[in-house]
C-alpha cells in the first residue's frame, strides 16, 4: 500500500524566505529580492512573478532593470574596479576567504534555495554549494604563482550565466575573478536561482568584494553588460543562439571573452564488452535530469553490439528515482535520494514532451519511458514541470533531438556500422565540451579519440567540467574565447606579458593548453 508523502519539516519556501530575511535583510524585502549596484541594495526594476518548478507555487522573481539603469550600474562597477585593482593581494585573499566562511555557515540555506528555485534534489544542491566553496578555496590557497607577472583587466568582468549552476559556476567564477583583482558584475538568470545568487552576493558584499548583481532580459541589458566600453571581459554560459549574438558583439569590439555554449555530448560504443561498468554509470548520467552542459544525451552504438548494449542500459535506466526533492514519509526523515526532480519549468517540460512525440511520429523508436506512477510526489501537487526519463532509437534528422542537446532527461541512440559513421555521429553538433568512447582496445581509443571534436574525451568513463586545476573548454561552436579551469581561469581575467596569446578558441586562432 502506497505511503502518503509530506513536505520535510522546515523546508518550505516560506521557511527559506524567512531565513533569507533574517540572514541578509539588506538584500531581501518582504516580497522581493533587490538589485546590488554602486555599493547599495536597491528596490529598482520591475519584479516579475515566478513559480517554483518543484510544485508550481509562487517564489521570488527577478527584479528586471531597464537599459539606462544597467548602464549606470556598469559605470559604478568601473569605479569599484579602479579602486579594487590596487588592493593588495593579501587583503583580497582575506576578504574572499571570509566570504567562503560565510557561504559555509549558510550552506544549507543556499542549497534549499536551489531546490525551490531550480528543482535540484537536495544531494545535488548541496554539492553545487560545496563545489563553489571548495573550488574557490583552492585558488585562495594557491593564487600567488598564478598571478605572478600579471595584472587585473582594465574594467570589470561581466558574467551572464544560465540558471543551472548558480553556485559552482557563477559564484565560483565571480570570487576567482575578484581574487585576481577585478570588480565583478553578475546578471541574475531569468529562469531561476535569483534568491540563491542574491544571498551569496550579499555575503560577499559584506566582506567588501566589489560585486554588482542585476536582473533583466538579455536583450534589454546586453548593450550594457556586453557592449559597454567599461567592461573588461565578458563571461557567458548558455545556449548557442544567445551565445552567437554575444560572440559577434565581443569579436567586433575586440573584447576579452569566455563563452561556454552547448554542444551534443556523445558516448560512443565500439568493440566493447565491459557491460557491468556501463550499467553502473548510466544512472549517474541522469543526475539533475541532464540539465547540465556536460550531460551525455546521445549514445552512438555499434550495430552488432546493440542487443548487449540494451541488456546493460535498460535495467539501469529503470532504476532512476524521480520526484519532489523534499517529499518524505515522515516530517523528520532525511530528504530523498533522487536522480532528478523537475526540469526548469513547465514550458520546458512541454517542449520536451512535444519533441519526443514529434520524433516518434517521424520514425524514432521509443525504447524506454519512465512511468509517472513510479515518481515520488506530494498529494495533489502540480507536476507540470516533471519529465519522466525517455530513450529513443534513431531520432529522424528533422528532429531537434537528432542534432541538439535536449537539456532534459531524454536519451537518444544512433546505430552505426563503421568507424567513419561512428565519428560522424559523435561529431553531429560541430563541437562539444565532452565525449566518451567505450572500447576494449586502448590502441583503438588512441586512434579514434583525436578525431572526436570534444575538449575532454573519456575512455569508458564520463568527463565533467572539473574543479581546481582541471582545464575546461570546447571545440567548434561549443566554445568561443579563452579556455578556463585551473591557472587558465586566472589568465583569462588578467593581463599578461605583451603579445600573450591565451589558450582558447578565437576567431583568428585556436590554441590548446
Amino acid at each position: 500500500m502506497a505511503t502518503t508523502l509530506t513536505l520535510k519539516s522546515g523546508t518550505s519556501w516560506t521557511d527559506a524566505w524567512q531565513r533569507c530575511l533574517a540572514v541578509a535583510p539588506e538584500a531581501f524585502r518582504d516580497d522581493r529580492v533587490l538589485n546590488l549596484w554602486n555599493c547599495a541594495w536597491r528596490a529598482d526594476g520591475r519584479a516579475l512573478p515566478a513559480t517554483s518548478p518543484v510544485d508550481g507555487s509562487p517564489i521570488a522573481g527577478p527584479p528586471r532593470l531597464d537599459r539606462a539603469t544597467a548602464h549606470q550600474a556598469v559605470r559604478a562597477s568601473l569605479d569599484q574596479h579602479r579602486a579594487w585593482r590596487h588592493i593588495p593581494l593579501d587583503e583580497r585573499r582575506t576578504r574572499v576567504a571570509a566570504t567562503l566562511d560565510a557561504l559555509t555557515e549558510h550552506r544549507e540555506l543556499l542549497a534549499l534555495l536551489l531546490v525551490w528555485e531550480i528543482g535540484k534534489p537536495w544531494r545535488l544542491a548541496q554539492a553545487d554549494v560545496d563545489r563553489a566553496i571548495d573550488g574557490v578555496r583552492w585558488y585562495v590557497d594557491g593564487i600567488e604563482p598564478m598571478l605572478a607577472g600579471r595584472a587585473p583587466l582594465d574594467g570589470p568582468v561581466s558574467n551572464v550565466a544560465s540558471w543551472n549552476y548558480p553556485m559552482s559556476v557563477l559564484v565560483h567564477a565571480l570570487l576567482v575573478q575578484a581574487l585576481a583583482g577585478n570588480a565583478v558584475i553578475a546578471k541574475a538568470p531569468t529562469d531561476g536561482g535569483v534568491a540563491c545568487l542574491t544571498l551569496a552576493c550579499a555575503l560577499a558584499a559584506r566582506e567588501g568584494i566589489p560585486v554588482t548583481l542585476v536582473s533583466g532580459s538579455g536583450g534589454e541589458l546586453s548593450e550594457a553588460l556586453v557592449r559597454a566600453p567599461e567592461i573588461g571581459c565578458v563571461s557567458f554560459v548558455g545556449g548557442r543562439d544567445t551565445g552567437a549574438a554575444v560572440a559577434t558583439a565581443v569579436a567586433d569590439l575586440g573584447k576579452r571573452h569566455v563563452l561556454e555554449q552547448e554542444g551534443l555530448n556523445t558516448w560512443g560504443i565500439w568493440n566493447y564488452t565491459d557491460w557491468d561498468a556501463l550499467t553502473a554509470v548510466v544512472p549517474k548520467l541522469f543526475d539533475y535530469g541532464k540539465q547540465r552542459c556536460t550531460a551525455y544525451p546521445r549514445f552512438v552504438v555499434q550495430r552488432q553490439l546493440f542487443d548487449e548494449f540494451l541488456a546493460a542500459y535498460l535495467p539501469a535506466v529503470r532504476t532512476l528515482r524521480v520526484g519532489h526533492p523534499l517529499a518524505v514519509e515522515h516530517p523528520d526523515d532525511p530528504c530523498p535520494r533522487l536522480d532528478f526532480g523537475p526540469v526548469i519549468n513547465a514550458a520546458k517540460a512541454k517542449e520536451l514532451h512535444d519533441q519526443v512525440a514529434e520524433a516518434v511520429d517521424r520514425g524514432a523508436v521509443p525504447l524506454h519511458r519512465g512511468r509517472p506512477a513510479d515518481a515520488r510526489f506530494l498529494p495533489g501537487q502540480d507536476t507540470s514541470a516533471y519529465v519522466q526519463p525517455v530513450t529513443l532509437l534513431n531520432p529522424p534528422p528533422s528532429s531537434p533531438l537528432h542534432h541538439a542537446e535536449p537539456f532534459g532527461p531524454v536519451d537518444t541512440i544512433v546505430l552505426v556500422d563503421t568507424e567513419a559513421e561512428l565519428l560522424a555521429a559523435m561529431n553531429a553538433s560541430n563541437g562539444a565540451l565532452v565525449a566518451t568512447l567505450s572500447t576494449d582496445d586502448r590502441a583503438t581509443f588512441d586512434r579514434l579519440a583525436p578525431q572526436i571534436r570534444a575538449f575532454k574525451i573519456g575512455h569508458g568513463t564520463p568527463r565533467s567540467r572539473g574543479d581546481r586545476d582541471e582545464l575546461f573548454g570546447g571545440f567548434g561552436a561549443s566554445w568561443r574565447g579563452a579556455f578556463v579551469g585551473g591557472e587558465l581561469l586566472v589568465r583569462a581575467v588578467t593581463h599578461g606579458p605583451a603579445g600573450e596569446r591565451l589558450p582558447g578558441n578565437f576567431p583568428e586562432y585556436q590554441l590548446m593548453p
